[in-house]
C-alpha cells in the first residue's frame, strides 16, 4: 500500500493513544498537523512558545495516562523547546518530541532549520531517530515510545524529513501498536529474592526504620502504606516525590529529613538506623545540598542502576522497578511480623503523635509570623487546603514559594503536585497548570508561581483562554527573585538582578483574556478563593494576584545556608562576613 509520511504519523499516534500534540506549525510539519486535525482521538494545541510546549507535554505525563508529545519545527523549535525537554530528562518523565526535519532528497544544502538536531538533543534525551523512509514512521515511533516510557522514563526524539511527510511511499504492514508489542521479545527480570530478605531482615532488626521516597515511588502508595505502617515508619519525600505518600497519613512528616526539613521530619528521622529509600537519586534538592545524613543501614531500590550508592553508600542495593518489587518485599515483611509486636506497636503510635504535635507547631509558628501588610504564606495554604477537592492538582514553579508549597501544602493524591526539580527550570507552572487541567478537565487545578517565573511564560495563558481552560495561576508577587534575592542578603548584604520592580499583572490578565483577582491581606484569602474556584468552573483562566510575605524564611532555605557556610573554608567565611559587614557600615 501507499501512505504518506504524515498519515503514518497519525496512524502510529493514534494507535499509542497519544491525546494532544504540542507545538506550532511550520513548513517542516504542516502535512502532519494537517493529517492530526482529521483526528477523532487526538487534538493538536497551538502553544505560544516551543518552550511551553515541552512543559505542557510533561505535565500530560506527569498527571494523565497519555504520553506528553511535541510536534514542532526544526532547529529553532528544538531549541526553544530544549528546556523543557531537559527537564523530563533530569526528573525522569516521558515526552515523545517529534520534529519536521530537512528534505532528505535535495541536492542542495544550507536548507531553511538545517541543523544537526541529533548531535543537540543527545545529552538531553534517551535516543534520538531519524526517519529514512516512508516504511520506516510507524515502528520508529512505536520505539520511540517504549525506549521513553521503560526503565527510566524520559525524552525520545523522532525526525521526519519533509518530503517523507508530503510523498507517498510503498508500506507493507501497518501492525496496531499492540501487535508490534507482542512481537518483541520480552525479557522478565526475576526478584532479586537474597537481596529482598536482607532488606527485610534489616528492616525488621532496625529499632527506628523510615522511609524516604521519591517520584519513582509515586505509584507504589498502597505497598509504601502498608509497609509504613507494618513498620511503625516515619515517611519523608522528595520535591519531586511530595505526593508519593499521602500528608494527610498520620506517619508522613515532609520534604526530606535532615536539617533542612520540617521539625517533624527532622525530629522523626533523628535517630533513624535503617532507610528504606525508594525512587530517589539523592540529588542535592532532595538531600537539601548534600546536608542529610543517611545511616549505614540503606536499602536503596531505583530503576536506575547507576543511582545505587552514587552518593551514599547502599548497604542493599536493588535494582528494578519499584512497582514490581514493593508488594513483594510486602509480602516477605507480613511473613516475618506475623507475631505481633507490642513494641512496635506502642513506637509507632508514639511517632504518629510527635509528627501531629511537631506539625501543628510549624503551622502555628507560621501564623503568629507577623506579615504586616501582606499575605502570610500559611493562612494562604490553609485556606487553599480547604478549597481544593483532595483530588485536586498543585502545580508549583521553581523559586522561594515551591518550598513554601512544600512546607505548608498538604498533598493527598498521588501525582496531584508537579514541580520541576533536578533541571529546576523557571516558567514550567504556567504551561504546565494548562496542560494539567486540559488533561484533567474535570478537576481542580492551582498553580503556584512566583512572580520572576510568571514573567517568563505568563502569555501562554492566551492559550488557556482560547480553550476555555479553568485553572488558577497564583501569582507569589513580592517584586523579587526572592529565593537567590534572600541568598544574597547573608553574604553579599545587597541584591544584584534580583529586583523585578513594579508589574501591573491585570494588564497581563487582560491582554490574554484572563479574569484578574487581588488579594492584599489574609482577610481576603477566603472570599477571592472562592470566587476564583467559581470562575474556574465557568472555564475562565484566573490570575491571582497574591501580595505575598517572603520575610519568613522556610526551613529548606535556613538548612542549605547553614550547610553551605559550614563547608566553606574558613579564609572564605572570613572574607564574606567581612564584606558583608563593611557594605552594612557603609550602607
Amino acid at each position: 500500500m501507499k501512505k504518506t509520511g504524515a498519515w503514518l504519523v497519525r496512524y502510529a499516534l493514534e494507535q499509542m493513544g497519544v491525546r494532544y500534540t504540542f507545538g506550532i506549525p511550520g513548513v517542516h510539519n504542516t502535512e502532519i498537523y494537517d493529517e492530526l486535525n482529521s483526528s477523532d482521538s487526538i487534538t493538536p494545541m497551538l502553544v505560544t512558545h516551543e518552550g511551553c510546549g515541552a512543559f505542557m507535554a510533561d505535565a500530560i505525563s506527569r498527571t494523565s495516562d497519555s504520553i506528553g508529545t511535541l510536534l514542532i519545527v526544526p532547529a529553532a523549535g528544538v531549541t526553544h523547546a530544549a528546556s523543557g525537554i531537559g527537564e523530563a530528562f533530569l526528573d525522569g518523565i516521558p515526552m515523545l518530541v517529534i520534529a519536521g526535519g530537512v528534505r532528505s532528497d535535495s541536492q542542495f544544502k544550507y536548507q531553511l532549520h538545517d541543523m544537526d538536531q541529533h548531535t543537540l538533543l543527545k545529552p538531553i534525551t534517551k535516543k534520538t531517530f531519524k526517519v529514512k523512509s516512508q516504511e520506516e514512521v510507524v515502528e520508529t515511533l512505536y520505539q520511540a515510545y517504549q525506549i521513553a516510557v521503560s526503565g527510566e522514563p524520559g525524552p525520545v526524539f523522532v525526525e521526519i524529513p519533509v518530503n517523507i511527510q508530503l510523498y507517498t511511499g510503498s508500506v507493507e504492514s501497518l501492525p496496531t501498536y499492540k501487535e508490534y508489542c507482542q512481537a518483541q521479545t520480552v525479557i522478565h527480570t526475576l526478584f532479586p529474592s537474597a537481596s529482598l530478605d536482607e532488606a527485610v531482615e534489616l528492616l525488621v532488626q532496625a529499632k527506628a526504620p523510615g522511609l524516604f521516597l521519591g517520584w519513582g515511588a509515586v505509584d507504589t502508595t498502597t505497598s509504601t502504606l502498608e509497609i509504613a505502617e507494618l513498620l511503625g515508619a516515619p515517611v519523608s519525600t522528595t520535591l519531586q516525590g511530595l505526593s508519593s505518600f499521602p500528608n494527610n497519613h498520620p506517619l508522613h512528616c515532609g520534604m526530606s529529613f535532615g536539617a533542612a526539613a520540617v521539625p517533624a521530619a527532622t525530629k522523626a528521622f533523628s535517630d533513624c538506623d535503617c532507610l528504606l529509600a525508594v525512587g530517589t537519586r539523592f540529588a542535592e534538592i532532595a538531600t537539601a545540598s548534600f546536608g542529610v545524613t543517611v545511616p549505614k543501614n540503606l536499602i536503596h531500590i531505583d530503576i536506575n542502576p547507576d543511582v545505587l550508592s552514587a552518593n551514599y553508600p547502599a548497604k542493599v542495593g536493588i535494582t528494578g522497578d519499584a512497582k514490581l518489587i514493593l508488594p513483594e518485599l510486602v509480602k516477605r515483611l507480613k511473613l516475618k511480623l506475623q507475631l505481633t509486636d507490642h513494641n512496635r506497636e506502642e513506637r509507632k503510635e508514639k511517632i504518629k503523635s510527635d509528627i501531629l504535635k511537631n506539625k501543628q507547631a510549624y503551622t502555628e509558628e507560621w501564623f503568629q509570623h507577623d506579615s504586616k501588610d501582606r499575605v502570610n504564606p500559611a493562612r494562604f495554604f490553609s485556606v487553599l487546603r480547604a478549597t481544593l477537592p483532595d483530588d485536586g492538582f498543585v502545580v508549583v514553579d521553581d523559586g522561594n514559594h515551591t518550598f513554601l508549597t512544600a512546607e505548608l501544602m498538604p498533598i493527598h493524591k498521588p501525582r496531584h503536585m508537579i514541580s520541576p526539580t533536578d533541571f529546576n527550570c523557571m516558567g514550567y507552572a504556567v504551561p504546565a497548570t494548562i496542560a494539567t487541567k486540559l488533561a484533567n478537565p474535570e478537576k481542580a487545578v492551582v498553580g503556584i508561581i512566583g512572580d520572576g517565573a510568571f514573567l517568563m511564560t505568563c502569555m501562554e495563558i492566551v492559550t488557556a483562554s482560547r480553550n476555555q481552560i479553568g485553572a488558577i495561576f497564583t501569582v507569589f508577587n513580592d517584586g523579587e527573585l526572592s529565593q537567590i534575592a534572600q541568598a544574597q542578603q547573608v553574604p553579599y548584604n545587597r541584591k544584584t538582578c534580583t529586583v523585578l520592580g513594579t508589574t501591573r499583572f491585570e494588564g497581563i490578565a487582560q491582554a490574554t483574556g484572563a479574569e484578574y483577582l487581588r488579594i492584599e491581606s489574609n482577610e481576603e484569602i477566603q472570599e477571592k478563593l472562592e470566587t476564583a474556584w467559581n470562575l474556574t468552573k465557568e472555564g475562565r483562566p484566573v490570575i491571582l494576584d497574591v501580595h505575598i510575605d517572603y520575610s519568613k524564611k522556610t526551613r529548606f532555605t535556613q538548612g542549605i545556608v547553614g550547610t553551605n557556610i559550614k563547608r566553606l573554608p574558613f579564609a572564605a567565611k572570613i572574607r564574606m562576613i567581612g564584606r558583608a559587614l563593611v557594605r552594612k557600615v557603609t550602607g
